[in-house]
């Protein structure tokens, strides 16, 4: 029996490009990579960019996601409310209120191990009203324990200093602490001292020259005119997909190797 399982987690997938460009890479990194699992952040999904709909999440479990993760932006389609508390491999942050539908966490199995599957929504430049990811983390700890060592935690957040920080402060309680939200992925994918495997941002699933996914031209000129505008999903490519695969010690639950990765596609069809 294997010692370790590989995880694949990809960044926010945005609009049509995210999805057409998960289905296309999903099994072709899975294969060439020799992964388990792979666990989708969807919440940007949708044709608009924003939230996901039913269609978008199976969609992206029939691709080849074990399971989606989420965040600020899971109750933007207002449909998403029923199906999240019956499709338990779609999770929405931990830390929002225990009445919103669906639950923060997920257990999964990967090869006969039961692997948690965690989102949490970060506080500093949000304005969503939640606990504190750090405390509610914490509080689970006890339940998910009780049945795997391996947990693996989305923190959706803005500022790098949270993601460090909560990092940190899991380092050696679970398996990985994966940051999502801005869209750009960042080269600092690491184990920590007592074993967590770390990076601050997977990155995401889009158009190259668009802004995080979207047009361009309006968001420049909302930062000009500082005046409403409508985000469009940018549709043109080329395209990219990031993400990283980590290596998880069944036996101890730690991250024994951790590795970014970043596919340019010039000849996506959406």
């Amino acid at each position: 029996m294997k010692t370790s399982l590989r995880l694949m987690f990809f960044g926010d997938l945005v609009g049509k490009p995210g999805r057409a460009l998960f289905k296309k890479w999903a099994p072709v990194l899975k294969k060439e990579h020799k992964v388990d699992a792979i666990i989708v952040n969807g919440e940007n999904a949708s044709d608009i960019g924003r939230g996901l709909s039913p269609d978008n999440a199976n969609f992206l479990l029939e691709a080849g996601a074990s399971a989606i993760t989420s965040g600020n932006h899971i109750w933007a389609n207002k449909n998403i409310y029923e199906y999240i508390n019956n499709q338990p491999h779609l999770i929405r942050p931990a830390n929002y209120l225990s009445s919103c539908p669906g639950k923060g966490f997920v257990f999964i199995d990967v090869n006969g191990y039961e692997v948690a599957i965690v989102n949490l929504l970060g506080r500093i430049f949000l304005k969503e009203q939640l606990d504190c990811p750090f405390r509610t983390i914490e509080s689970l700890l006890s339940h998910l324990n009780s049945r795997t060592k391996l947990i693996c935690v989305d923190f959706h957040a803005e500022a790098t200093s949270e993601k460090e920080g909560l990092g940190f402060f899991l380092d050696g309680k679970v398996s990985a602490v994966l940051g999502t939200h801005t869209h750009v992925q960042t080269a600092d994918e690491k184990i920590l001292p007592a074993g967590t495997g770390y990076i601050s941002d997977l990155g995401f699933a889009g158009s190259i020259h668009s802004m995080l996914g979207m047009r361009k031209e309006e968001i420049i000129k909302k930062l000009i005119v500082q005046m409403p505008v409508k985000f469009v999903v940018d549709e043109k490519g080329p395209f990219s997909i990031s993400g990283v695969w980590l290596d998880i010690d069944v036996d101890s639950g730690i991250t024994t190797q951790i590795e970014r990765f970043c596919i340019i596609d010039n000849d996506l069809i959406i």
